[in-house]
């Protein structure tokens, strides 16, 4: 489950309460693993997806999970659809969310005794509460239950307790039971409610203390086994390699609960490649019990937010107990005959790609070691999806090249993008001697997401080409989990996500957008506007009293805290989302702050994780670069000394964000970026706490990233005449 920006959402949680979250917040870190080993099976699903609950309707399984790798949880309401458990296809579901909600955590199903099925999830924007839908059809679409209003409410329980991570458990005798709660190391325990099943309103509530269930956070799943509940949670911080699994039994599904042995359950591997097992479900099949739980993904994204399911078993011994669980790569593999009939002649082939990605960075706060990984082409082929081909920017298009060893019939081809959940444009053609190529299946024109993605047709070839041509967001990164060329069709299901009306994606113009230099402007208040001499043109407007003043004889922006400069045109949208982008300033600083905003393009409304971008100085965690939460801002490691004039510059090549001072690399952080193009302002963020009280000398605004070379360049052609050269 993620909430890790929600402190503002939690107003009526006790202020000494919040100071707490807000300290753990300021002081979350994770250790960089290694990427996972070539084994199949785990990862079960090829994304990003948290909070897995698993159901079995029929003779089919459905997989609900938390959208991850979007801003703080932030994606799609979706389910995964299998027949064997191996197989799995993407369906984005139609839920009726009340208005502002962006979130869909930790969801869970219950066929009712009506026959209909009620989707659960939670959400802390409105407080943390759980809401609750019906639909016909485990796949939705899901109307409102309550007239919109929480089944569960914050303050279930106990007083102020966030109604999160509910799991809904029905006992051999009808009664139907939730237990929920987060931050429960904090409330001092999980609270429990008791519902009329016809109507799903609460008729009883009660708290397990922190005491019968040890370390518990989060994430509470109950089973029974003959006549005994196990009350299954998870502990420790999602974001970590802690998190693991632990449980306590009763004999009542309202306790007392007694601590079982084997505790922790389930827990990070030794070498590094699981980390941070937890949130987990159970699936029980006849009499074999299964374990879905999320963990990091290889190599270990920024924030901890990019987690992936996976599947174990699950061993009881006695009554009473149950037994430490082996996470592994290989999972479990089929639950009964595959439901694909038809041979994959990609798996293992020879593949080439117009580039691929490699991540190279210093350690940080979420690494033990500098990073440096690889995404392969052949990663794209590997049938893993733990693994990955990235090409090596956003840069469209992009091409991958799968050579079958011969020529050979194919009639499909399944491609499983990195985010199922948004779309990709792109072609796929075929050759029989890589050099006259004839179109298999045209998606140059998809608005339609999916995974995988099916194309079908009649070839014979030896090579298979896939070319990316757009994307659905800007600075999204071509990159495929898996390819898959089949032989023969087969039965798949007829369902199709709706197609998205949007204008896509813009790439960057690879531009100077904005350039504004004190040097050309006498000294004193300034006179009207400021001509912006970048590619975006426009005028600067002032707020407040901004002049043009020396000191240490460079002329400078003056900014006295309470006036900034605005841009009368907005950023472009070749600033959106992911996209690449370099700031470069010269400053001079007075005195060091917390964090002061030098330049900001991109709006602050709705600020969830990694939602934010702008360039800062100060000696806060948000000192270099502000992300919009504190798990995931940059702090400088070296903080440019006051009192003097610094060259700063952050660049983004929509992978790494790396901050140098005085053409040094100060700090760097592997992250993605999901922010909203609009006002540039230079001297302040919008939030008046973060105005800049100093000087500004030269001030310049890129959409795309610079190498090293083009760091050094910019460095030495912006220095003001004042400053020695060195």
């Amino acid at each position: 489950m993620t909430k890790h920006s929600v402190i503002s959402e939690l107003k009526k949680i006790k202020p000494t309460l919040l100071i707490f979250f807000a300290a753990a917040i300021l002081n979350w870190s994770c250790v960089q693993k290694k990427y996972t080993p070539p084994e199949r099976g785990n990862p079960l699903l090829p994304g990003y997806f948290a909070d897995p609950t698993i159901k079995k309707f029929g003779d089919t399984y459905y997989l609900y999970a938390t959208t991850d790798g979007i801003k703080l949880a932030s994606g799609e309401p979706q389910v995964w659809i299998s027949k064997d458990f191996v197989n799995w296809y993407n369906y984005e579901m139609d839920i009726e969310l009340p208005e502002g909600l962006t979130n869909c955590w930790a969801p869970d199903v219950v066929e009712g005794r009506d026959g209909h099925y009620y989707y659960f999830m939670g959400n802390c924007q409105f407080g943390c509460n759980i809401y609750g839908y019906v639909s016909d059809s485990p796949m939705g679409p899901w109307k409102p239950i309550h007239d919109g209003e929480a089944v569960v409410p914050v303050g279930t329980s106990k007083e102020h307790l966030p109604a999160l991570d509910a799991q809904f458990f029905n006992d051999d005798n009808g009664d139907l039971y939730s237990y929920f709660g987060t931050w429960c190391t904090s409330f001092g325990g999980m609270g429990w409610a008791k519902f009329n099943p016809d109507n799903f309103a609460i008729t009883k509530e009660g708290f397990i203390p922190i005491e019968q269930i040890p370390e518990a956070f989060e994430a509470a799943y109950m089973i029974k086994r003959d006549s005994t509940y196990f009350l299954m949670y998870s502990a420790g911080d999602c974001r970590l390699g802690s998190y693991s699994v632990h449980y306590a039994w009763s004999n009542s599904p309202e306790g007392p609960f007694v601590y079982g042995k084997n505790n922790p359950l389930l827990v990070s591997n030794e070498d590094g490649t699981i980390d941070g097992p937890g949130h987990h479900s159970i699936l029980k099949e006849g009499d074999d019990y299964y374990i879905l739980y999320h963990r990091h993904d290889n190599p270990h994204s920024t924030g901890g937010e990019f987690r992936q399911v996976c599947v174990d078993k699950l061993y009881f011994s006695g009554s009473h107990t149950i037994e430490k669980i082996t996470p592994t790569h290989s999972g479990i593999g089929y639950m009964g005959k595959s439901s694909v009939s038809a041979r994959d002649l990609a798996t293992g082939a020879s593949v080439s790609a117009s580039s691929y990605y490699h991540l190279k960075s210093m350690a940080t706060r979420y690494t033990d070691a500098p990073v440096d990984f690889e995404y392969l082409p052949e990663y794209a082929v590997d049938d893993n999806n733990g693994t990955m081909w990235k090409a090596a920017s956003a840069k469209l298009p992009q091409t991958l090249t799968i050579d079958l060893g011969k020529t050979k019939k194919i009639e499909r081809i399944a491609t499983q993008f990195e985010y199922p959940t948004f779309y990709y444009q792109y072609k796929i053609e075929v050759s029989v001697d890589g050099t006259n190529w004839k179109l298999f299946a045209d998606k140059t024109a998809n608005k339609r997401s999916g995974s995988p993605m099916i194309d079908d047709n009649q070839a014979k070839c030896r090579f298979v080409k896939l070319t990316v041509t757009g994307t659905e967001k800007s600075g999204m990164f071509p990159a495929i989990w898996n390819i898959k060329v089949y032989n023969n069709r087969f039965e798949i299901p007829s369902f199709q996500n709706k197609e998205v009306m949007d204008e896509g994606n813009t790439e960057s113009t690879n531009s100077l957008l904005v350039d504004l230099n004190a040097e050309a402007l006498p000294q004193g208040k300034l006179d009207g506007n400021l001509l912006n001499s970048g590619t975006l043109e426009g005028e600067f407007l002032s707020e407040g009293n901004p002049e043009v003043k020396e000191i240490q004889k460079v002329k400078g922006f003056y900014f006295d805290g309470k006036s900034f400069l605005k841009l009368d045109k907005k950023a472009p949208k070749s600033l959106d989302w992911n996209s690449s982008f370099t700031a470069s300033t010269w400053v001079y600083n007075p005195e060091i702050g917390l964090g002061e905003c030098l330049v900001a393009w991109n709006t602050r409304k709705n600020m969830l994780q990694s939602s934010y971008a702008a360039l800062m100085y100060g000696k806060g965690n948000f000192g270099a670069m502000a992300h919009g939460d504190g798990a995931v801002d940059l702090p400088y490691k070296n903080i440019p000394g006051k009192g003097q004039w610094h060259h700063i510059l952050v660049t983004f090549d929509g992978m790494l964000e790396s901050v140098y001072v005085d053409g040094k690399l100060d700090t760097q952080i592997p992250i993605s970026l999901f922010v909203k193009a609009d006002e540039i302002l230079i001297g302040t963020s919008g939030e008046p706490s973060e105005n800049f009280t100093g000087y500004m000398s030269r001030v310049q605004l890129y959409d795309k990233a610079f190498s090293e070379d083009e760091i050094h360049a910019v460095l030495k052609e912006t220095k003001p005449l004042g400053i020695k050269q060195e």
